[in-house]
């Protein structure tokens, strides 16, 4: 199952609500996805909601980082949320705990 990210308002602030593999044919999508948010909601934390989420590789984690530079640039955090355990060990595996706030 292809990627799927909605742009949701949580409270104010950005949440992305994902579904699907994300892997390297998502990068179009999610790369929409998430300049979409960050002009409609320009600031405060972002949250991604991973619930949906079954698989990753290692692109998405190379997706992740280049948002969070993004993010970076205008002093905003994220925060990856509701992991699956088989996405929450790639996480771990790599050592994103460090870079983002995993929930």
């Amino acid at each position: 199952m292809a990627l799927n990210v909605e742009v949701k308002d949580h409270n104010g602030r950005l949440k992305l609500a994902m579904s699907g593999r994300f892997d390297f044919n998502s990068n179009r999508d999610f790369r929409k996805a998430y300049e979409e948010g960050m002009n409609r909601y320009p600031s405060g934390p972002i949250e991604i909601d991973f619930s949906g989420v079954d698989y990753m590789d290692s692109s998405a984690l190379g997706m992740l980082l280049l948002f969070k530079e993004r993010a970076s640039e205008q002093d905003r955090s994220i925060a990856l949320l509701n992991c699956q355990d088989s996405v929450r060990e790639i996480l771990d595996v790599v050592n994103f705990g460090k870079l983002f706030a995993i929930q």
